[in-house]
């Protein structure tokens, strides 16, 4: 405004005023992108280092047991989903738990939150499996109900679930020093056991519902299932694996995936999860549409001696023998 080439009609001033405004316009837009990608740059930082504190990769090792994890979420713009999962070493034993919340979004990760703080809480506190799932219950009704009471938040997404509407499958397992495997099921999908070459599920009783909807009952048997012997591996997944389908519409052959793994030499944990990815990736063509955990658990425990005076007998075969079939009931 106080240039004298503006005020002046000739029409080579103009240009050259005009091209003046042009270069400072243009220079004032770039430095206001860069502070924004700057801005942006910091806050996905930020959020990232949120999710992975609150979905933290397991330790390779856990007493004894080779642990391997992955996730993928079903939301691009977020590192997680509304799957959880944990593996703990603590007194009772080593405990794992893997969960899914109904929906996406970011009440999915608020919820996935108050289910794993209180579980990684509970799973020290708690002697029995029975407690920790009740903590878990607890803590999710007081969660669902402050969701419930509180403002709605604008930064929710909309495709978010009505809180009244959320439930949350819990698996919780307890694997102790000998290797015997108990778990609590709460509607989710059991894991599988690799024993041998074979791929078989870890239980087949009925889960109880999962939680949030109804109330748990007063009594909480715990499933016995059997025990993880030296070289077995446990793979626990979420729904999201198994009913991930490829063009044609089939779903995902985890089962047959993980018998191709299991025949692997030799098997280890990451082997069988890069194994399962590889093949979820060429089933889906690409990521998975719906979120995904995939938990493998192997225990690579030294095989407990057999004391002298039972060598060369056939005692040590029959009691491993007895112990399998304990696991897969017909």
């Amino acid at each position: 405004m106080t240039c004298p080439l503006a005020h002046d009609d000739a029409l080579g001033s103009r240009l050259i005023s005009s091209a003046v405004m042009c270069v400072i316009g243009t220079g004032l837009i770039v430095h206001v992108r860069r502070r924004l990608l700057r801005d942006l740059e910091r806050a996905r930082r930020i959020a990232e280092a949120a999710q992975s504190a609150l979905l933290r990769p397991p330790p390779p090792r856990v007493d004894g047991l080779a642990v391997a994890a992955a996730q993928s979420s079903a939301d691009p713009g977020a590192r997680i989903g509304g799957d959880l999962y944990e593996v703990i070493e603590t007194e009772h034993g080593v405990r794992a738990v893997i969960g899914d919340v109904r929906g996406h979004g970011i009440g999915a990760v608020r919820t996935v939150a108050a289910v794993l703080g209180s579980f990684r809480e509970a799973a020290h506190d708690e002697a029995e499996l029975a407690g920790v799932l009740r903590r878990l219950d607890r803590a999710l009704a007081r969660h669902l109900r402050d969701r419930a009471h509180g403002e709605p938040s604008p930064a929710d997404d909309a495709s978010d679930s009505p809180v009244a509407e959320e439930f949350v499958t819990v698996l919780l397992l307890e694997i102790l020093p000998d290797g015997e495997v108990r778990a609590l099921n709460c509607g989710h999908p059991w894991p599988y056991l690799l024993s041998g070459a074979r791929a078989e599920p870890l239980a087949r009783t009925d889960p109880l519902p999962p939680l949030g909807p109804f109330p748990l009952p007063s009594d909480l048997p715990v499933t016995p299932c059997g025990q993880l012997l030296p070289g077995d591996a446990l793979v626990l997944h979420t729904d999201g694996a198994e009913e991930s389908r490829n063009a044609d519409g089939r779903f995902f052959p985890l089962r047959d995936v993980l018998t191709e793994a299991a025949r692997a030499h030799p098997v280890t944990a990451q082997g069988v999860l890069r194994t399962v990815l590889a093949a979820l990736l060429r089933h889906t063509a690409g990521p998975p549409k719906d979120d995904v955990v995939l938990l493998v658990i192997r225990n690579e425990r030294p095989a407990p001696r057999v004391p002298s005076a039972a060598r060369g007998t056939a005692q040590p075969a029959v009691a491993t023998c007895t112990r399998r079939a304990s696991r897969h009931p017909s």
